[in-house]
């Protein structure tokens, strides 16, 4: 037991040091002034926009069939149960640690909304491979679309600005590129027939443009990492309860949730793991919107990527033990 414990370790060490090289290369060439705000916002639109939903169509089509979809899409209860609960205990946090009422919808959002994206996938495909990603996607699903409602109302209400979102700007925040491209990966999964049997260069395509994601995302965050600045990074009681929240409140919970029901192993490791990302990468984007504290969500941004690289070893080392 105690060599398949040390064997679960340096594998998780394995996929992490796969993320931690490819950020470093964002942190390092942003550090030597190779990447303007401009370059990395398209860099940002490029994986949001292009691979992600071109990496969900290739590969969802491709691995799984209408028995699994029907299997795996009930799941959303769990993520949306654990986020709404988060959301709810964050005002206990708040008032317990006396958040300024200038940062609070802020910290409530970023308390229970995590990465899904550019960490979650690439660590747990890192992690698991391929056969991770429904299970990464239905947690995704149920992230963005509570963050782009709740978490966002709750971002504006610290601005001092009444800038709104229309009904038609949220729905289209919801139903974003990579969730469209979801939704599409779903219906060829469903027909009764291959449509890359008939255009496979379609296919080809798909997969080339697909496999930009994880890199691509990895530098974005090495980039954000350098653009914050480590020297502006500090622990405050702020930064405490999301650390708090992020890591230790959200895998506990989602642990409880899962742990008494009879799922597949795989399924709880990931939903544990998705639960303990960093903060999401849309929440500075958001607050400099609403001219709210976009300087503490930037800084949230940055902690929390740069403790999970020491959180989710620790963490993958310990779901390995769930049976």
């Amino acid at each position: 037991m105690g060599d398949r414990n040390v064997s679960n370790f340096f594998k998780a060490i394995q996929g992490i040091l796969v993320v931690i090289v490819m950020i470093g290369v964002g942190f390092f060439f942003a550090q030597k002034g190779w990447f303007d705000e401009k370059f990395t916002k398209t860099i940002s639109k490029v994986v949001t926009n292009i691979a992600l939903p071109c990496y969900m169509i290739a590969t969802i089509s491709n691995q799984f069939t209408p028995t699994d979809l029907q299997r795996d899409l009930p799941m959303l209860v769990f993520p949306a149960l654990s986020m709404l609960i988060l959301f709810a205990f964050s005002f206990v946090v708040i008032k317990m640690l006396r958040i300024p009422d200038y940062r609070r919808g802020s910290f409530s959002s970023m308390f229970f909304n995590s990465n899904t994206v550019f960490i979650g996938l690439p660590v747990n495909i890192a992690l698991f491979g391929t056969k991770s990603l429904p299970f990464v996607l239905v947690y995704y699903i149920a992230n963005t679309t509570i963050f782009w409602t709740l978490g966002v109302w709750l971002i504006q209400r610290d601005g001092q600005i009444n800038t709104k979102l229309s009904i038609k700007e949220i729905v289209g925040r919801i139903f974003s590129p990579p969730l469209l491209g979801f939704m599409i990966a779903i219906v060829l999964v469903i027909l009764p027939f291959n449509v890359f049997h008939y255009v496979p260069f379609l296919h080809q395509d798909l997969v080339y443009l697909g496999n930009l994601t994880i890199p691509l995302s990895m530098i974005f965050i090495g980039i954000s990492i350098s653009r914050v600045g480590i020297k502006r990074i500090r622990i405050d009681r702020s930064s405490v309860g999301i650390i708090a929240g992020r890591f230790i409140f959200a895998p506990l919970l989602m642990s409880l949730l899962l742990l008494p029901i009879n799922l597949p192993v795989l399924v709880k490791q990931i939903f544990i793991i998705q639960s303990a990302m960093p903060v999401m990468t849309n929440a500075p984007i958001v607050a400099n919107m609403y001219n709210a504290d976009a300087d503490f969500a930037s800084i949230m941004v940055a902690e929390t990527t740069l403790l999970s690289l020491i959180v989710i070893p620790i963490l993958m080392t310990l779901v390995q033990l769930i049976h």
